[in-house]
């Protein structure tokens, strides 16, 4: 492996003599490795990936998308070069390497002094990082040329979502259903409000905008001397959508402290002083550009997306875990579990919630 990451290095357009090269075991979909190279008397570090293309079934669009974005985000930014990803280009100057296997790789410049947290109970970083979403949005609103290209199509399609886990039931191809039959019945309870926001966009509702459509909390780099939310990461998702599909994903990772695959499911809740800090810091960078109807939407849009993902958790279980990275059996219906337990939490308090983000949209 090692001397084919140091072939694959090759081919981007990097100086200096490879010294290091780590492997990043986080992340559910992509292979990372961080390399070094000596440009004396300094050490340039890259983030090097392959892009998983049984998902991505277009790499090239999912770069197309990438390079528009974050070469859209440094204009608008100046030289602040940590403010957004930046390609390093190919030594024939693409923006990405296919190489004789079949697999696309491409490279960043690794962003120093920076950390992306798993999950936090502090809520000035929950306040940072949903600003930094919500700077993300704002900043894109005005990208030049065509609509983005869907990298996954009808990736929060959350009526579509339940349809996959129907079929998966039926088929039952690994014989699990029997196992998971709480969170089988659970899922489809919720049935009737996965259509909300995709109708509410159909009718002219809420508006489609470009969002970056994975928004957990370890997606954003904060600066270890300020604490200050400075990247948004892992863009492969970036395309049209809607920002509620981004707000509910940031309420699904940032308001419980707990991990994602935590079992002792009494640690899972939603916590509101988290909540009020991501809400806080969403608000603060996109106030004026929220319509009242997606303002209104946003406590909904957590039990939603928080739905969605254990819809895909659970899908993935019953269909032999071919889409998320596992560690044990049975991983993903753990996961499910969690993020069931986090609607009901959500559930519990969604008044709450929506009258605190009233309280919040009318301050001035």
């Amino acid at each position: 492996m090692k001397n084919s990451i140091i072939e694959i290095g090759e081919k981007f357009n990097v100086s200096g003599e490879l010294v290091e090269i780590e492997t990043f075991e986080s992340g559910h979909i992509n292979d990372t490795f961080v390399l070094k190279y000596m440009n004396s008397p300094q050490i340039r570090s890259c983030t090097l990936q392959r892009i998983n293309h049984e998902i991505f079934k277009n790499p090239p669009a999912v770069m197309e998308n990438i390079s528009r974005v974050t070469e859209h985000l440094h204009s608008k930014q100046g030289n602040d070069s940590r403010s957004a990803l930046t390609v390093i280009k190919t030594r024939d100057g693409k923006d990405f390497h296919l190489d004789a296997k079949g697999n696309y790789w491409r490279m960043y410049v690794f962003i120093e002094n920076a950390r992306s947290y798993e999950f936090i109970n502090n809520p000035d970083h929950v306040y940072q990082a949903a600003h930094s979403y919500g700077s993300f949005q704002k900043h894109l609103a005005d990208l030049p040329g065509n609509r983005l290209n869907e990298t996954i199509p009808d990736f929060h399609n959350t009526p579509k979502r339940l349809e996959a886990l129907e079929r998966a039931i039926e088929s039952d191809v690994h014989n699990r259903a029997a196992s998971a039959m709480p969170e089988i019945d659970f899922a489809l309870s919720h049935k009737k409000m996965a259509s909300t926001l995709i109708e509410l966009c159909k009718h002219g509702e809420i508006p489609e905008r470009i969002t970056h459509n994975d928004t957990k909390l370890n997606n954003v780099l904060i600066d270890d001397k300020t604490g200050k939310g400075i990247c948004v990461i892992d863009l492969d998702t970036v395309m049209p959508g809607l920002s509620l599909y981004d707000f509910g994903d940031l309420v699904r990772t940032a308001t419980c402290p707990a991990a994602e695959d935590e079992t002792d499911l009494s640690k899972i809740k939603m916590d509101m002083t988290l909540f009020e800090a991501l809400c806080k810091g969403y608000l603060d960078a996109l106030r004026g550009t929220l319509t009242a109807r997606e303002i209104e939407y946003l406590p909904f849009s957590g039990k939603l997306i928080t739905l969605e993902i254990g819809v895909r958790f659970l899908t993935d279980y019953l269909m032999g875990d071919v889409y998320f990275k596992t560690r044990r059996y049975p991983h993903n219906l753990e996961r499910s579990r969690t993020q069931f337990t986090l609607v009901k939490s959500i559930e519990s308090q969604e008044d709450a919630m929506n009258s605190l983000v009233k309280k919040l949209a009318s301050d001035s």
